[in-house]
């Protein structure tokens, strides 16, 4: 599929289901992602930060890639795969593949342990946009990465035409309003989406355009109907519907994600908690604290 995609809307960054042993299960998760679809979601995420792409094999993560898209088919909801690392060379051929196989856009998270330089980044992403015919979304999460992209070098990699998108998971509001204000003054356009649910609501009313939500793996219709209430501007009812799941977004991160998600959804009975270590499962107080959360948002 050749851009330029639209990322406007709710891309849902799919956790993975697994077992009891740790083994991907595959039935489960082709049933979250028919969820996903009948939700009216713009998009799913498979692989990503969420989907614990970390101790994820390369054979898993092109399963679950080929599943996505095959379960998507035919359908308005699109694919946005994971396929970033810490190796440029692994990514380049990586990216190449979920290209090839259909995919309408690559997350690619900035490459974490190595500290590149802003050169460096840039580098990196022009040798992916070069070859992949998909467009590209860089990944903004420096607590993870120990990395981010200045918005000079966002502006500057926003002149390459498969770099269109940005996911800002820096949990600030000035950082993608610099981004954008720095793309104006260049000249070049790039689509912000937020990676923060908390943040959705806000971010939209500085320019974004979207998020790639944790929280509509569980609640996809809702988050679209936010989306969809800002833009038919009934702001007041997008607010209070941003409030109903404020203590959602807020406690899925009372342990590291995805962790908290899964809890949720193996609450709701949609998949086991299990993860892969070096991730576990919740400690008894944070998993009562999301409990309670669960309980209330059901009674509203």
């Amino acid at each position: 599929m050749v851009g330029k995609q639209d990322f406007s809307g709710i891309w849902t960054a799919l956790i993975t289901p697994m077992h009891q042993d740790g083994a991907v299960d595959f039935e489960t998760y082709r049933k979250l992602i028919k969820r996903q679809v009948a939700g009216g979601v713009q998009g799913v995420v498979p692989c990503g930060t969420t989907g614990e792409s970390p101790t994820l094999s390369e054979e898993d993560r092109k399963r679950l890639i080929s599943l996505a898209l095959e379960e998507t088919k035919g359908t308005a909801t699109k694919v946005l795969a994971g396929t970033g690392g810490n190796d440029t060379s692994k990514t380049v051929a990586f990216s190449r593949w979920a290209s090839d196989q259909g995919a309408a856009g690559l997350l690619v998270v900035l490459p974490y342990y190595n500290l590149p330089t802003q050169e460096g980044l840039v580098k990196h992403f022009s040798a992916i946009c070069d070859a992949v015919e998909c467009d590209v979304m860089a990944y903004l999460t420096p607590k993870r990465t120990g990395v981010t992209l200045h918005a000079e070098t966002i502006a500057m990699l926003a002149k390459h035409p498969r770099f269109r998108a940005i996911k800002d998971s820096t949990g600030s509001i000035t950082s993608p309003m610099e981004t954008l204000d720095r793309c104006r003054e260049a000249g070049v356009t790039i689509q912000m989406l937020t990676g923060d649910d908390i943040n959705f609501l806000p971010s939209l009313s500085i320019g974004s355009v979207g998020v790639v939500s944790v929280s509509s793996n569980l609640i996809p219709a809702e988050m679209v109907a936010i989306w969809k209430a800002f833009l038919s501007n009934r702001r007041e009812e997008a607010t209070k519907l941003h409030q109903r799941y404020y203590p959602l977004f807020r406690d899925l991160f009372v342990e590291t994600n995805p962790a908290p998600i899964k809890a949720a959804m193996h609450a709701e009975g949609l998949c086991q908690p299990t993860l892969r270590l070096p991730l576990c499962e919740m400690q008894p107080k944070s998993l009562a604290t999301l409990r309670k959360v669960l309980g209330e948002i059901r009674e509203r």
